[in-house]
């Protein structure tokens, strides 16, 4: 598969990774855009959030559920923070692989553009 993501996972491709369990996978983005901006993908390979089904959808819980740890550990919890998910081109999304940007840190403007 040539899916960048797919990739990161396999360790075919480096990343600053700050977690992984048998589902999910996060690290920093390589370009953040914000002080604190790390991404969590599920492991199976999801093309977007149009490909959930009932069958894929416990991936979404349990990605948030990582997104509350890593927050709390971050220290970006009581401040505040983002999360994005980007789905179809349109919709900004580079990587036909699901993924969460979790930015923080900073304040964030509304909308995004």
């Amino acid at each position: 598969m040539n899916c960048i993501f797919c990739k990161i996972i396999n360790g075919e491709i480096q990343s600053k990774k700050i977690y992984e369990d048998e589902k999910v996978y996060a690290f920093y983005d390589i370009n953040p855009e914000a002080p604190v901006h790390f991404l969590v993908i599920p492991k199976e390979h999801i093309i977007s959030a149009n490909e959930i089904s009932e069958i894929n959808s416990n991936i979404i819980s349990h990605i948030f559920l990582v997104i509350n740890k890593l927050v709390r550990e971050l220290g970006i919890n009581k401040e505040g923070y983002r999360i994005v998910n980007n789905c179809g081109e349109l919709g900004g999304q580079t990587v036909d692989h699901m993924h969460f940007h979790v930015l923080g840190g900073r304040g964030l403007k509304w909308p995004p553009g």
